[in-house]
């Protein structure tokens, strides 16, 4: 391709977003024979198109990420790797760096020979985004002679509207110097930054950490950790005394771990905010938990479970009594889960009670109480306080001790529907989990209703998927041998995810109803993997099973199912070296279907 035929494209590419006029392509294009010079640099230099537009445009061309710089996104140590003289003679600067790999801002990022002696000098792996060339000019200069302080970091971030409106209100109380002090800082303007770039990227946490260097930001998106933000060195404790004086902390402690909570206002939605510092060798810690009412999607069709999986889940939360689970690792939608079920199953006609640690959304129509550790109030004492209270419907923010679990069991015995949450890597174990905590087998057969085990898989970014072909090792582990030579999808990766590949997440359920084959092996102690065969062939399919088929689906990859899914057959192995536990002999065995009737 020409040179002449690149400006074209630009141009037209210009004309086709609407920044320009053809009138005006045209007139520039004139100057620019008669000048030689590039026909971006007029268009910006005769303010026809913003800098920002035209390096759009031109990423858009040559089918490559884009960046603006700022402070911030740059790590300024590694200019050194290739030094300040060799980044103006290449038009290139170093942004970050993540394992091995150096993401470097080019003003060409498609010249072959740049990008190997940019590989050369620094001996990483070079990943090229596109960059103005007097932009990088800029900042190579600013950071080779030092001249990047604190100042110009804090003074380069735009005004950011993040409005605290709601704090917990044993903690409201005058402003002090100190907060007013706190308030006309340009720390808060950074601290703005930071929550509003969680919000706009939907984090889940933020994660202030102390760096040798300074501050370290990161934020988890989709459940992995990303570093999108490295404030100069200097501002730790300024940034962690904001944060806590926001939250009501106390930021004389440092020696103690502490909690706070706040309500805020950003991008015009209400966000809740939980706090936490951790003392660490370098300085605190601070995470913050963003709960965004706007991303909770707690109607049961939402979920993404298939329509069998959906009315079996349903059939369990219809149920007049019984306990019915949801388990998975911390992190998995659990109590999202649990919330939609309350929302299937919620009427003016019921009660319902719930006990949390913490109640992380407000819903209608529900009771919901705090875990309070502090003062004794935790989830077995929350527990039988609300059986006086004349409850219909019991949710149970986690079992995490053999005294809740027991008087979850009992309630459930006694006539209430209760829902809770348990830490097992599927639905099978769920009862030998339960077991271990010392509940009886005759009692779990009776008050078990079903299990939803599930875990969370991110989703392809629909701006840069691709097909591939996995490998026969994948396949194989996927136990799709027969699929070799089928292609499948997967992101390439992109401005819009991060270049990760993969932009939102999608839940993946295992549901296990108790029908009465299910409930007579609960009763006889067996182990999981006789479970798990009995619920398959009455047509469960297992998490692996489920993720496969969203990877069939194009809606993730098969190596992210095979990531956050394990091999049924893995515990097989361990499962058949145990002999199943029997009270009674199996003749002898009383019927617990029978039991559960005569108890209604």
């Amino acid at each position: 391709m020409s040179v002449h035929t690149a400006k074209l494209r630009l141009g037209e590419e210009l004309v086709r977003m609407g920044a320009i006029t053809q009138q005006q392509l045209e007139k520039t294009l004139a100057s620019q024979r008669a000048t030689g010079r590039k026909l971006g640099e007029l268009l910006v230099e005769q303010e026809l198109v913003q800098p920002a537009t035209m390096l759009q445009a031109i990423a858009t061309c040559l089918g490559v990420p884009y960046v603006t710089l700022r402070h911030g996104l740059i790590d300024p140590p590694l200019l050194k790797l290739i030094g300040a003289e060799e980044a103006e003679r290449l038009h290139a600067l170093p942004l970050f760096r993540v394992r091995g790999t150096l993401t470097v801002a080019m003003a060409e990022p498609q010249s072959l020979a740049a990008v190997d002696r940019l590989a050369q000098l620094s001996g990483c792996r070079i990943r090229p985004v596109l960059a103005l060339e007097a932009n990088i000019r800029e900042f190579v200069r600013k950071y080779a002679s030092g001249q990047v302080s604190v100042d110009a970091f804090l003074t380069s971030l735009a005004e950011s509207d993040v409005e605290v409106i709601e704090r917990e209100a044993q903690d409201e109380g005058p402003m002090t110097d100190l907060d007013r002090m706190v308030e006309g800082s340009p720390i808060v303007n950074l601290v703005n930054v930071a929550f509003l770039t969680a919000v706009r990227d939907k984090a889940s946490d933020i994660h202030i950490e102390p760096d040798r260097k300074g501050t370290r930001i990161r934020y988890r998106i989709d459940g992995t950790m990303r570093e999108l933000m490295r404030p100069p060195a200097g501002l730790h404790a300024a940034i962690v005394s904001r944060v806590k004086v926001i939250g009501r902390m106390d930021i004389g402690e440092k020696r103690l771990p502490q909690e706070g909570r706040v309500r805020i206002v950003a991008e015009g939605r209400e966000i809740d905010l939980r706090l936490s510092s951790m003392p660490t060798l370098l300085g605190e810690k601070v995470v913050v938990r963003l709960l965004d009412k706007s991303n909770l999607r707690i109607r049961m069709s939402d979920l993404g479970l298939r329509p069998e999986a959906l009315s079996t889940f349903t059939r369990v939360l219809k149920q007049p009594h019984g306990l019915a689970l949801v388990t998975g690792p911390t992190g998995s939608g659990k109590t999202t889960t649990l919330y939609s079920a309350l929302d299937l199953v919620r009427s003016p006609e019921v009660n319902i009670v719930t006990v949390e640690d913490p109640v992380e959304y407000q819903l209608d129509l529900i009771n919901q109480i705090q875990v309070h550790d502090a003062v004794g109030l935790n989830f077995a004492r929350a527990l039988r306080s609300i059986l006086r209270q004349d409850p219909d419907i019991i949710m149970v923010g986690e079992i995490r001790d053999q005294e809740t679990a027991r008087v979850a069991v009992q309630a459930a015995l006694t006539g209430h529907l209760v829902l809770a949450t348990l830490h097992t890597n599927d639905a099978p174990s769920t009862p030998a989990r339960l077991a271990d905590m010392a509940i009886e087998n005759y009692l779990l057969s009776s008050a078990m209703t079903g299990v939803v085990a599930q875990r969370l898989a991110r989703t392809i970014c629909p701006g840069c998927a691709t097909k591939y072909f996995p490998s026969e090792e994948v396949l194989r582990d996927a136990n799709l041998e027969t699929s070799a030579g089928q292609p499948f999808r997967k992101g390439g990766g992109c401005r819009n995810c991060h270049n990760t590949g993969f932009k939102g997440r999608v839940g993946v359920y295992e549901v296990l109803e108790v029908t009465p084959e299910i409930q007579r092996l609960i009763y006889r102690g067996a182990p999981a993997h006789e479970i798990r065969l009995e619920a398959r062939r009455l047509g469960m399919l297992t998490l692996r099973d489920e993720g496969v088929r969203l990877a069939m689906e194009g809606r993730t990859s098969l190596e992210e199912v095979l990531r956050v899914t394990r091999d049924d057959n893995e515990d097989l192995g361990r499962d058949l070296s145990l002999e199943p536990v029997t009270d009674v002999a199996d003749g002898d065995a009383p019927d617990p279907v029978a039991e559960r009737k005569e108890a209604a």
